[in-house]
């Protein structure tokens, strides 16, 4: 089976790759110097992913974010967050997936996938529900959110049968 998280990290940097040359190829009218050189460093990142240094590939990247906006150029693309960043990754990353992961276990993910967010839905809209227990239900939903992009079918399940617990003790049907 292939190394899901590397299909993810791939995934992060074509995002990336895409965002920066449809902005540098598009006429915005902006410094043209500055431009210049973040297709120098667009053009050294993809490189260094071609040569297998994603590292570097992703420092670059970064870098390119931080140059933009030391520049001034307001239309450039900006850094996105944590959240917006994985959920990003994972939508290049599901067609790459869907081709590499046996069939039966991203029918399996789906499943459990489907089933967390019924689950998490249903326990969020319990009425005086606990900051606590709020708590909890956001933290094991993203832990199995983990799980599910790692392609790791027994540790999602771990973390949906922990929801049912919760889903028991607040009187919901899991």
């Amino acid at each position: 089976m292939p190394d899901v998280y590397e299909v993810m990290l791939d995934a992060e940097l074509s995002k990336a790759f895409d965002v920066w040359s449809g902005y540098l190829n598009a006429r915005t009218g902006e410094d043209p110097q500055a431009r210049a050189r973040l297709c120098s460093t667009l053009q050294s990142a993809r490189e260094a992913a071609a040569g297998g240094e994603t590292a570097s590939a992703r420092a670059l990247v970064t870098e390119m974010y931080g140059d933009a906006r030391e520049a001034g150029l307001h239309l450039a693309p900006v850094e996105p967050g944590p959240c917006t960043a994985d959920r990003q990754a994972r939508d290049y990353a599901k067609d790459e997936l869907r081709q590499v992961l046996p069939v039966q276990l991203r029918e399996d993910l789906d499943s459990i996938a489907l089933f967390l967010r019924v689950t998490g839905r249903r326990l969020l809209t319990v009425p005086g529900l606990d900051a606590a227990t709020r708590q909890d239900i956001l933290y094991i939903s993203a832990r199995a959110g983990m799980a599910l992009d790692l392609a790791h079918p027994t540790a999602a399940r771990r973390e949906l049968e922990r929801l049912k617990v919760i889903a028991r003790r607040c009187n919901v049907a899991p």
